[in-house]
């Protein structure tokens, strides 16, 4: 499969919980066929105590989706 969408491309989400909602992709993984989308697909992550957060607790994060599930919006300016 041909990877035709880039970072910083505005793409239009097309299945699962955040259905219809539009944001800018981050990062692509192209041997994955995923992509990280702003702002969207968050989910919480609990963490151990350790040197880079000494107490622990819950970070969330942005999870990855499959590029099947997006759709690269044109830009009309």
């Amino acid at each position: 499969m041909k990877i035709k969408i880039k970072k910083e491309d505005q793409v239009l989400i097309l299945s699962g919980n955040h259905k219809g909602t539009k944001g800018i992709v981050k990062i692509v993984f192209p041997k994955k066929e995923k992509a990280i989308i702003s702002g969207i697909n968050i989910v919480k992550r609990h963490t151990k105590s350790g040197v880079k957060n000494p107490k622990g607790g819950i970070i969330e994060k942005e999870s990855p989706i499959h590029l099947s599930n997006l759709k690269k919006i044109e830009n009309k300016s």
